[in-house]
Formats: structure tokens, C-alpha cells, sequence
């Protein structure tokens, strides 16, 4: 992880009992929805179109996630989204799970490279100028 990272935003999430799998606590597959997110809401707070309707927009090329802690049912949720290491047509995001109640209990951190395409031609374009103004980077 190089580059300067920056604050893009913060959502408290409730866990849903359908988020918990056979053995007691959140699914591991259901971190990447809580990544996802509040990816969704920033894009959304930035007035950017996305979705099927969408000529251009937000791909996941490559994602992970580091689980520290588990999460039980019931629990609030605090995740954090950081922008970083923004190239022509993509960025990098940054994310923490902590629990909403007490802060420093970290339950996970994870990352995801966005890259922004053209959904009609398949290929990756530049990022959109107001978009590329909220990252952090020397390609600002």
C-alpha cells in the first residue's frame, strides 16, 4: 500500500441475521457487500450515474479482505472507505470495519482497485475530472 490515502466517507450499517452463516457470525463473502456499500453510497453522494443505465463507470478488478475479528448478530457497524494511488483511469480504496459501539474494535480491513470503462466498449477509460478531484494523488 503506497501513496497518500484519504478519507472518502463513512456509513453505520445494522447486521442482518440473514448475513450470518452456520457457524454464528457475519459470512465472509458478506464483507465484500459492506465494501460495496459504501462504495455505492459515495459514488451516489457524488452525483455519479451508475449501473446498467450507465455508459461508463466503476469495475472491481481486484479485491481482498483481511478479517481480524468476527462479527456476531446483532451488531452496528462502522465502515470506512479511503482513496488512494489514483493512475489515468483508476484508484485504489481502502476499507475498515469497526464496530459502531466501540470504535477501536477493528473486525476487518480490506482493499479494492476501481478502474473506470466504457461499458459499450469494453475497455478502460480516464477517470471523470470531478471524480479524480476527491482523490489524493499527484495525478489530481
Amino acid at each position: 500500500m503506497s501513496g497518500t490515502r484519504a478519507l472518502l466517507g463513512e456509513i453505520e450499517l445494522k447486521v442482518r441475521w440473514g448475513d450470518m452463516d452456520a457457524l454464528g457470525h457475519v459470512n465472509n463473502a458478506v464483507y465484500f457487500t459492506y465494501f460495496e456499500q459504501i462504495r455505492v453510497a459515495w459514488l451516489e453522494r457524488l452525483s455519479m450515474t451508475i449501473g446498467v443505465s450507465a455508459h461508463s463507470g466503476p469495475v472491481i478488478v481486484t479485491a481482498c479482505c483481511a478479517f481480524h475479528r468476527p462479527i456476531i448478530y446483532p451488531a452496528r457497524l462502522l465502515v470506512r472507505m479511503f482513496g488512494a494511488n489514483v493512475g489515468r483511469s483508476s484508484f485504489e480504496t481502502f476499507y475498515e470495519i469497526h464496530d459502531a459501539q466501540r470504535p477501536d474494535t477493528q473486525h476487518a480491513s480490506g482493499s479494492a482497485k476501481v478502474v473506470w470503462v466504457n461499458h459499450r466498449e469494453g475497455r478502460s477509460i480516464p477517470l471523470p475530472a470531478e471524480l479524480r478531484q476527491l482523490l489524493p494523488g499527484p495525478t489530481r
